[in-house]
């Protein structure tokens, strides 16, 4: 079966999930926390080179002041967790994050850091996680650094300007929760990619439900424009 190089999550319905269990909303958010992990393993036992997870957006700092605290902890915690198991070397999975990070307080960019510097040497499959990522406001750093660059760019040139510069472009997007739309995600990134919307809540996305969806993108055609 033919599988993407890359594939990209758009990890949506936490807080659906949560009413639709009569939880509070915010317990949607630790369970989406424990489906981003299960969804992992999947991804490193299939050989996957790199998957993508959008995390957090620009625009998710509109949010409420309580949900956004609630979010940065989970954060925290869940990188600390990353650590250990990198530690150990499971899975051999190498950790980058994308985004502005410098929109964070200084001790969730240093524990991104020490992640990144403390997997770098794994050889596995390559985990981006999307922390205060916007697609328009990657392009624009990207315009902004080669016009102080000060020459021409074509494609090629213009990529190594992207926050995501080492990232391939994504094969294969799933976007969970019934929406269909990208979202400001990975705008450069997607232009080909393979689309496939869900209904199911990110929470309850199980590994019966992407086998399906890595057979179905196996019997697309990908012209790529040819």
């Amino acid at each position: 079966m033919t599988l993407p190089t890359c594939i990209g999550f758009i990890m949506d319905g936490n807080r659906r999930w949560a009413e639709a269990q009569g939880k509070e909303r915010l317990e949607g958010h630790a369970a989406g926390v424990t489906t981003f992990e299960e969804v992992v393993r999947m991804v490193v036992e299939k050989k996957i080179p790199h998957a993508v997870f959008y995390a957090f957006s620009t625009e998710n700092w509109k949010r409420s002041q309580v949900e956004v605290e609630h979010l940065l902890g989970l954060f925290e915690r869940g990188i600390q967790q990353l650590k250990a198991k990198v530690q150990n070397d499971l899975d051999q999975v190498r950790v980058r994050f994308l985004g502005r990070r410098s929109d964070f307080g200084a001790t969730l960019q240093r524990l991104m850091t020490e992640l990144e510097t403390e997997s770098a040497h794994l050889a596995g499959t390559t985990i981006w996680v999307a922390l205060s990522y916007g697609g328009q406001a990657e392009l624009l750093a990207a315009v902004n650094a080669a016009i102080v660059e000060g020459k021409p760019v074509d494609e090629e040139a213009f990529k190594r300007h992207l926050w995501g510069a080492e990232l391939p472009d994504v094969d294969l997007l799933i976007r969970t929760s019934g929406e269909h739309r990208l979202s400001n995600f990975l705008p450069w990134q997607t232009a080909y990619s393979e689309l496939f919307f869900t209904p199911t809540h990110w929470p309850a996305f199980t590994k019966d439900e992407f086998e399906r969806i890595l057979t179905q993108y196996a019997e697309r055609q990908r012209r790529l424009g040819a």
